[in-house]
């Protein structure tokens, strides 16, 4: 595809914008939704399929790119949904990529774990220009407890692929923070926001 980068997911030269819906630990679609029209709809996990399809409807939007958070079933998603689990989509130039669950706190259970496992599944994922995970990266938006320790290797990630965006859940916290060059957004709840590409400078 034009402006990708060869042998990896990230796009090259963008110069755009896109309008998503960020979804997170949330059980029904919000009251507070509205139907402002979006480009993308996103799931971050812990989200059920009915929820980001009538979000999706209700936004005149067809897309819709997700990941698993530990409380989902370990079905796969519902059509129209497309898994982003260790996978890259391509939406209006821009590549997305994603990782499902958290860390592993409790012996059994979805989508859960080890901080090695999570570091070695990461440590080839190629470069993309959104990545999007239930978790968020270690050291950022944490809650200080086992089950909401961030992924180690999904830091490693962050600064090696060096993603614009990452959309994560897990946290239970409406966050914006920067590591390194890549802008860290955790979502509970929903968000709605307007990707830049390149991202402005400073943000």
């Amino acid at each position: 595809m034009p402006g990708m980068k060869a042998g990896g997911g990230k796009g090259g030269s963008l110069d755009s914008s896109l309008k998503v819906l960020v979804l997170a630990d949330c059980e029904a679609v919000p009251r507070d939704l509205g139907s402002e029209a979006v480009d993308l709809v996103i799931g971050c996990g812990d989200v059920p399929d009915w929820v980001l399809v009538d979000a999706a409807d209700r936004c005149n939007c067809t897309r819709v790119l997700a990941v698993k958070g530990n409380h989902d079933s370990s079905r796969d998603f519902s059509a129209p949904i497309e898994s982003l689990h260790l996978k890259i989509r391509r939406f209006q130039g821009i590549s997305f990529g994603g990782f499902n669950g958290t860390s592993q706190y409790k012996p059994h259970g979805n989508f859960l774990y080890p901080q090695e496992q999570a570091a070695e599944l990461l440590h080839a994922f190629p470069e993309v220009d959104v990545m999007v995970t239930h978790n968020s990266p270690a050291g950022v938006h944490e809650r200080g407890d086992p089950a909401h320790i961030g992924f180690i290797g999904l830091r490693q990630y962050v600064f090696r692929a060096r993603p614009a965006f990452l959309f994560h859940g897990h946290q239970h916290k409406e966050a914006d923070s920067l590591l390194g060059e890549t802008r860290i957004i955790g979502v509970c709840g929903f968000r709605i926001m307007d990707l830049e590409f390149p991202p402005p400078q400073g943000k």
